[in-house]
């Protein structure tokens, strides 16, 4: 038995660093990465560095620079609502890190449009 780790704590805890008062909540995804292992396949990779070239490095919506991990890559319409489009360069565009999340709120309102439709 050891003392939580949080200053001026007295309870004893049995294991980790803090005891249930203090523990440390993990922050949550804000992206759904139930599709991680197509994330990871080389031809995600692929089409990413495809669109990372054609839309110069550069956010489609403010049309800042982006690079690294800054540099979000977002389905037009979600690979939920279209999986036969989650390869397609025209259904992905480019976007920094403060403009991706406001594209996913508002792609989620709009439906799909109907030349994209199978």
């Amino acid at each position: 038995m050891k003392y939580c780790g949080e200053q001026g704590c007295n309870n004893l805890i049995s294991k980790g660093f803090y005891c249930t008062q203090h523990r440390r909540r993990r922050k949550r995804s804000k992206f759904n990465h139930k599709n991680k292992s197509f994330y990871n396949s080389s031809a995600w990779k692929q089409v990413s560095d495809y669109v990372y070239e054609r839309d110069g490095g550069c956010c489609q919506r403010c049309g800042k620079f982006v690079f690294g991990r800054q540099a979000h890559r977002h389905h037009i319409i979600s690979v939920v609502k279209a999986p036969h489009l989650k390869l397609d360069p025209d259904n992905i565009k480019l976007l920094c890190e403060i403009c991706h999340p406001i594209e996913e709120k508002e792609s989620e309102e709009c439906s799909i449009p109907k030349y994209f439709e199978v």
